[in-house]
């Protein structure tokens, strides 16, 4: 019987929103009394449940809402309504849900509303509260950030001109608590300097940063895969947190942030409009200061401050700050060269890379170009996203920063086996020619491997010419200034290590009475002038 009479109420409020027939057609329809289906459609009006949610209602529930015709002033509805304003602060923490609430709300009374009455009943009030524009975020989550559109200046004490000057804004929705920061131009190095002040103002990380399409944080705009800013992506993995810009053309994804700008046009801006400011720090003291009033002002709702309800229900969910602050890198890209190497373009600089690399760089006859990424003091390498190497960084031009790990097992025995030391010892004992022409080759090789091999070269020719020619051949090699294994090699084969040095004709003149000198051809010149 039960069952019947619901399933007439449901076809009543199926009449009543799918089509347009009267309340009397309606009831000749359900053959119900015109009425009674005038009443069913009241409560169902005055329920604020949609058709579709009175189809996931079961019968028990949906009854009870449509025949509580007082519920809004039943005991039961007044003690749940009073912990509606606690429950929206809860659902700001981390991981608590509408669920969750019920769960707890129906263990202290069991015999309160069911789920479907309580979800309902709530969501009711949220949709009627100036409250609900704090619900849809989670404390810790998010923090928006953006540029204003109207711009403050500083001044030139000497001459008087006016600079302009970008003002940075975040909030943290969930408690509406404001950072605003001016910086000198929207370059990447000043975005990232000022979404680390406001972490740092905040005291603790949010899972994620909303920024707005500038090209310093989003290389690419795109609605649904956006290029987010190489530089501004490393600071986002320093601080543990993620990108997400808002979408273009869509300012309602940013509508926190645009409205707290506003208020800061109000608040800071009309308060600072008769001072003057000669440097962005001077400018930034004064911005915080009144920034402190207005975080510390009560709300109209909820009637606390922001930055009490700040630290009320968001600073604990925030995450922790790193140790240290973000380091700005430089990246550049270079081809893995067969001596498993890389070039840094700006020092002309090679540093080394595991050398499994090299063949890795080169799959399926691709060359695929590792990515480089240095400070003032260290070189990063990357392959594919995976560090490879690290480096201290060496300015030295056409010079090698070689880590013995990155070699193959042969050429670190071979390096083990030679070295600078040893080679130089060796060339000592087949004369002083012999070691003063391998130093020079060591000093003018960029690799050590080439010079290694170049000397090892010249050190051998003694083997076929003895140490006397070797000598003698590497002098001659050094007065003419061809300090090769090939040069040293050719005087050798063709037996011309044995030579006198030439005369320098021009500084060993012989003193002699008939050579003239300036002061002559300077007299006979003014006799000449005087005749």
């Amino acid at each position: 019987m039960k069952r019947t009479i619901m399933k007439k109420i449901r076809e009543i409020i199926r009449l009543a929103v799918k089509t347009d027939l009267s309340l009397r057609k309606i009831a000749r329809a359900t053959q119900t009394s015109r009425p009674v289906v005038g009443t069913y459609v009241k409560s169902f009006n005055n329920s604020g449940l949609t058709y579709e949610e009175t189809q996931k209602l079961g019968d028990d529930n949906l009854l009870e809402i449509l025949q509580d015709k007082t519920n809004t002033r039943s005991d039961r509805y007044a003690q749940l309504s009073s912990k509606f304003e606690y429950y929206v602060q809860e659902l700001k923490k981390p991981h608590v849900t509408v669920q969750k609430l019920w769960e707890e709300y129906i263990a202290e009374n069991p015999s309160g509303f069911m789920r479907s009455q309580f979800f309902h009943y709530f969501k009711t009030w949220r949709n009627s509260c100036k409250l609900t524009m704090h619900i849809e975020h989670k404390a810790g989550e998010r923090m928006f950030v953006d540029f204003t559109g109207k711009k403050l200046h500083i001044t030139d004490k000497t001459t008087g001109k006016k600079k302009a000057v970008e003002t940075f804004v975040a909030i943290l929705p969930a408690s509406h608590y404001t950072f605003v920061y001016v910086t000198e131009n929207q370059k990447t190095c000043n975005w990232i300097k000022d979404s680390e002040q406001a972490l740092c103002h905040f005291g603790g990380t949010t899972k994620i940063i909303v920024p707005d399409s500038y090209k310093s944080a989003v290389s690419k705009a795109c609605r649904y895969e956006p290029d987010i800013n190489p530089e501004y992506g490393r600071f986002a993995e320093h601080y543990h947190t993620t990108i997400i810009p808002a979408r273009p053309l869509h300012p309602d994804d940013k509508a926190l942030v645009e409205n707290a700008i506003r208020i800061v046009y109000h608040w800071i801006y009309a308060s600072l409009r008769n001072e003057v400011f000669y440097s962005i720090p001077e400018l930034n003291s004064a911005i915080l200061r009144e920034l402190e009033k207005y975080n510390t002002k009560k709300m109209q709702i909820p009637g606390i401050s922001r930055q009490e309800l700040f630290h009320k229900t968001e600073k604990n969910a925030l995450g922790d700050l790193p140790l240290c602050l973000h380091e700005a890198k430089s990246s550049s890209k270079a081809t893995i060269q067969s001596n498993y190497h890389v070039l840094l373009s700006e020092d002309k600089h090679y540093y080394s890379v595991p050398y499994p690399f090299y063949s890795k760089s080169r799959e399926q006859g691709k060359k695929i170009k590792a990515e480089i990424l240095y400070t003032h003091e260290t070189v990063e390498i990357y392959f594919k996203n995976e560090r490879i190497a690290v480096h201290k960084r060496d300015k030295t031009r056409n010079g090698y920063t070689t880590n013995p790990l990155h070699m193959p097992e042969s050429h670190r025995a071979y390096l083990e086996k030679w070295n600078p030391e040893k080679i130089i010892s060796l060339a000592v004992l087949k004369g002083p020619d012999v070691a003063l022409i391998v130093r020079k080759i060591m000093n003018n090789h960029r690799h050590p491997e080439q010079a290694y091999n170049t000397c090892r070269g010249i050190i051998f020719l003694s083997k076929t010419y003895g140490n006397e020619r070797l000598n003698k051949a590497c002098k001659k090699a050094l007065y003419f200034k061809n300090c090769t294994y090939k040069a040293v090699r050719e005087i050798l084969v063709h037996n011309r290590e044995d030579f006198e040095e030439e005369p320098d004709l021009f500084n060993t003149l012989p003193e002699h009475s008939n050579i003239r000198g300036a002061e002559y051809y300077s007299n006979k010149i003014r006799e000449e002038i005087v005749q």
